[in-house]
């Protein structure tokens, strides 16, 4: 069975009603991203972290997957699909994806800051200042911040590697090193860029760039795979 390797940024949720939090002048929900999205800013202020999280935690419970997401799912009637993804909320799996690897965290989920192998799933949108481990280390999201090494990417790597279609949606490809990945896609294999401001930052062979939505982009390109 071919093995389709999907990846996907903040394009794939944002027809859901996920923003990316960041607006122009750099700011997330008012914030500076450093003062929610660092090691820095949890040392400086753990609470304001966790609110800021929290928000974010809680509109997962408002949102659904879109019909792109709904549409990858339907891949695996005939391939093998491995969905790698910047975002951090479960719509993937809403969406009915079995194999997604999340680069940098999940928003239900928290682990423990003296115990990195204490990783627990959020059944809740809240997690309070105060809220521990067994071994009493506080809980922090479990989001790769801003600064933090990707501990995903070696694993990310080895499944572009063994790709043999590679599909980028709703990423600018511009931040790295996620942005990096294609270059570990093998140079044969066909490509696709979906997204309304895709531009590459650099050649890729065999890349079909489809500027669209994901939505309006990725169903269409899903029904043509599922008929080759």
């Amino acid at each position: 069975m071919r093995r389709i390797v999907i990846l996907t940024g903040a394009g794939m949720s944002a027809e859901s009603g996920i923003s990316t939090f960041r607006s122009s002048d750099g700011l997330w929900e008012n914030h500076r991203v450093e003062d929610v999205a660092s090691p820095e800013g949890w040392e400086k202020d753990p609470e304001l972290v966790l609110e800021f999280y929290n928000q974010r935690r809680k509109q997962l419970y408002e949102v659904e997957p879109n019909a792109a997401h709904k549409a990858l799912a339907k891949l695996e009637a005939k391939f093998t699909v491995n969905v790698i993804t910047q975002n951090v909320d479960n719509l993937h799996e809403k969406g009915g994806s079995s194999q997604v690897l999340h680069l940098h965290g999940e928003l239900n989920k928290a682990r423990s800051t003296i115990d990195p192998e204490y990783i627990i799933d959020l059944d809740h949108w809240e997690l309070k200042y105060g809220d521990k481990c067994p071994k009493g280390g506080q809980l922090r999201p479990h989001i790769v911040w801003f600064g933090e090494e990707v501990p995903a990417m070696e694993d990310a790597v080895e499944l572009v590697a063994m790709a043999d279609i590679l599909i980028v949606i709703g990423t600018s490809l511009q931040v790295y090193p996620a942005a990096g990945l294609l270059y570990y896609a093998p140079e044969q294999i066909p490509k696709y860029l979906i997204d309304p401001k895709a531009i590459p930052a650099y050649t890729v062979n065999n890349l079909t760039v489809i500027p669209k939505t994901a939505v309006k982009g990725v169903v269409p390109l899903v029904e043509k795979l599922l008929n080759e």
